[in-house]
């Protein structure tokens, strides 16, 4: 039987990993609605004086963003590193004078493991690699929402369009990480337990930028991402992948129509593994002919696969599964 600190502990796991459940899906809703009632309100002259201020500050989100040590250090985000677990292990030294470009694979559901490892400190990423700054890049639609654009911030989430990761990658004197989750949006459809399938081998764009800013690369596999949650089935064909894929572009975000524990919207306690390979010295180029893209772009196939087949017997892939590139 469980002892009153045991299911204590067990509660603030479930209620931190249901407010990020919610920050991520509902809270830029009720931050607009919110705005709305006030600016309808007496607080007209405070929402006008935010919106004034919020003009200034547009270009913020593109230029590092505004995070914050103290939310970083949040005792809730150790309750939702407990939940799953999430562990972040370090293979190779990171030299703090340069700028990296971490790639995250695969997106999942919900980008849980790019979220917990580089967006707070609670699986300890500054004392694993001391002296770097790490950024996780969100679709830039997300900072167009009042009041929920400075939340994420905090964090240090960033723009993900190219004149923010650009200005990271170019910062004199190193020590910036720009976190991308290369697969992006259309990767989350194909988030499913025993999934390994990743959008890759048309996505050179990070390549391309890594050359420009002379930013090495860093291939990142996070196992246990895809065993979160459960997805309704949206085979390829099928009429629910056109139609996510039709609205897609549209909407700027996928809609995977997925389900955890219970039916609902908590995901399973799976542990998360993040493991954060060697880097891919890159040698700046401001104008990379295509045939240089290419290359690079296979090299860093070539670690990422080789990354994923050395550790994936450690945590629980099996060892005939290999991923599935797309």
């Amino acid at each position: 039987m469980e002892t009153a600190s045991s299911l204590l502990r067990r509660g603030l796991q479930v209620f931190a990993v249901l407010q990020w459940v919610f920050s991520f899906l509902g809270l830029a809703q009720v931050c607009l609605v919110a705005l709305l009632l006030a600016a309808l309100g007496r607080a007209w002259i405070l929402v006008a004086l935010y919106l004034a201020w919020l003009y200034r500050d547009r270009d913020t989100p593109r230029a590092g963003g505004r995070r914050s040590a103290w939310v970083r250090s949040w005792a809730i985000w150790r309750h939702f590193r407990d939940y799953f677990p999430i562990t972040l292990v370090k293979t190779a030294e990171l030299d703090p004078s340069q700028n990296y470009l971490f790639g995250f694979h695969p997106h999942g559901v919900l980008v849980v493991g790019a979220f917990a490892n580089f967006c707070t400190e609670a699986t300890g990423f500054s004392c694993l690699f001391p002296g770097l700054r790490p950024h996780l890049l969100m679709l830039p639609c997300w900072f167009q929402v009042p009041f929920f654009r400075d939340y994420i911030m905090t964090s240090g989430l960033v723009s993900s369009d190219k004149a923010s990761a650009a200005y990271l990658l170019s910062r004199p004197g190193g020590g910036q990480v720009a976190v991308l989750v290369v697969g992006g949006p259309l990767e989350a459809l194909e988030a499913k337990p025993g999934a390994l399938s990743l959008r890759i081998r048309n996505q050179k764009g990070f390549v391309k930028l890594a050359l420009e800013h002379g930013a090495s690369l860093v291939p990142v596999f996070s196992f246990g991402e895809n065993e979160l949650f459960q997805q309704f089935p949206n085979s390829p064909g099928s009429w629910v992948r056109r139609a996510q894929e039709a609205l897609q572009p549209l909407l700027r975000v996928a809609l995977p129509l997925f389900y955890g524990r219970g039916g609902l919207l908590l995901p399973f306690r799976t542990p998360i593994r993040t493991v954060v390979g060697a880097a891919i010295p890159v040698q700046r180029c401001p104008k990379p002919s295509r045939a240089q893209v290419d290359e690079l772009h296979a090299v860093y196939v070539e670690r990422l696969t080789q990354l994923f087949e050395e550790h994936k017997a450690r945590y629980g892939v099996p060892t005939d599964r290999h991923l599935l590139l797309n």
